[in-house]
C-alpha cells in the first residue's frame, strides 16, 4: 500500500498541478508561490498545500538529511537464535533488521520479522541464513526523489546507507521519504515521549535537529541557554528570529549555533541543520 501512495504522490501530483492550474512558474520557488496563493484563495487546502510542497522539497534533499545513523540502527547478529531474536524484536519493535557478521560493515541481509513466524513450533529449525534477503544499498547523496523511484521499482521498504568509504552510515526506510511529504507517521510503537531521535549528531559539532524539539530538551542536550520566550519548540524560536516562515536553504546565526533551514513548509519549519559554533561558558 505504500508503495501505491508513493507512485501517486511522486508521479501525479505535478502533472496534475500543471493541468488545474493556468499559470506557468519559471522555478521551484515560483511554482511553491503559486501554490500558497491557490491555498489563500481556498482552491487547495493547507494539509494538501503541504503535501505538495513536501513533493517538491524532496528533491533537494539527500539520504544523508534524513537517514538513521549507524549509531541508532538496531543489529542482529547472524549467530542469533530465534528466541533471542524474538526478545530483541519485542523490545524494539521493528519489523525490519540488518544482519551482520564479524563487524557491522559486513552486513549479510536483511531479516523481515514476518518471516519468524513459519518457525512458531519448529523453533529449532530455524538458520538465519536462510531466511534473510539481500540487502540493498544506496550512496549517502542519493537524492530523496531518485530513492523513492528505486523503492519502489525493486518493491523495497528498507535500505542500507553506505558512505565514501564503504561503510556503513545508516539506513532508510520508505516511510523516512514519505514523512517527508505528508508529515510525521506514528505508529503503535512510537514513543512520544522519546527524544532519542530529535537531535541527530552527524560530524564534529554538526546536528540534524527536528524543529519540534523541545527548547528544554535542547538546551540540556547542549548544555547551552537559548532563551525560549514564549516558545516550546527550537522551530518556534527560530522562526520568531526569523520574522517570517524560512525556506529551506536560509541561515541564521542565535547564540553560539548557526541554523540552516533543511526543510519547511508554508507553515512552520520542519528541520534544521545546527553547527555548535562554541559552547558557552
Amino acid at each position: 500500500m505504500m508503495k501505491k501512495i508513493a507512485t501517486v504522490i511522486h508521479r501525479g501530483w505535478i502533472n496534475w498541478l500543471r493541468k488545474k492550474i493556468n499559470l506557468f512558474p519559471l522555478n521551484q520557488d515560483e511554482l511553491i508561490n503559486t501554490l500558497r496563493q491557490s491555498h489563500k484563495k481556498n482552491i487547495i487546502d493547507s494539509a494538501v498545500l503541504g503535501m505538495m510542497e513536501g513533493v517538491l522539497r524532496i528533491d533537494n534533499m539527500q539520504v544523508r538529511d534524513v537517514m538513521i545513523p549507524r549509531s541508532r540502527m538496531k543489529f542482529l547478529h547472524i549467530n542469533d537464535s530465534y528466541h533471542s531474536i524474538l526478545t530483541q524484536v519485542s523490545e524494539t519493535g521493528h519489523s525490519r533488521y540488518p544482519v551482520f557478521d564479524d563487524d557491522r560493515d559486513d552486513v549479510e541481509g536483511i531479516l523481515l520479522v514476518k518471516d519468524l513466524l513459519k518457525f512458531v513450533g519448529r523453533e529449532d529449525e530455524f538458520n538465519i541464513k536462510d531466511v534473510i534477503r539481500p540487502a540493498f544499498n544506496v550512496p549517502e547523496s542519493t537524492k530523496l526523489d531518485n530513492l523513492l523511484t528505486k523503492f519502489r521499482n525493486k518493491r523495497n521498504h528498507i535500505a542500507l546507507v553506505i558512505n565514501e568509504y564503504s561503510s556503513t552510515a545508516g539506513l532508510i526506510t520508505i516511510e523516512d521519504v514519505l514523512e517527508q511529504i505528508v508529515g510525521e507517521i506514528d505508529d503503535e510503537h512510537d514513543d512520544i515521549d522519546d527524544h532519542a531521535k530529535d537531535i541527530i549528531a552527524y560530524d564534529n559539532n554538526h546536528y540534524i535537529v527536528k524543529a519540534d524539539t523541545e527548547v528544554k530538551f535542547f538546551n540540556h542536550f547542549f548544555g547551552s541557554q537559548v532563551t525560549p520566550g514564549k516558545f516550546d519548540t527550537i522551530g518556534g524560536v527560530v522562526t520568531h528570529e526569523f520574522g517570517h516562515i524560512p525556506k529551506s536553504g536560509e541561515e541564521l546565526q542565535l547564540s553560539n549555533f548557526h541554523f540552516h533551514i533543511k526543510s519547511s513548509n508554508s507553515r512552520r519549519i520542519t528541520l534544521l541543520r545546527v553547527i555548535q559554533t562554541k559552547k558557552l561558558p
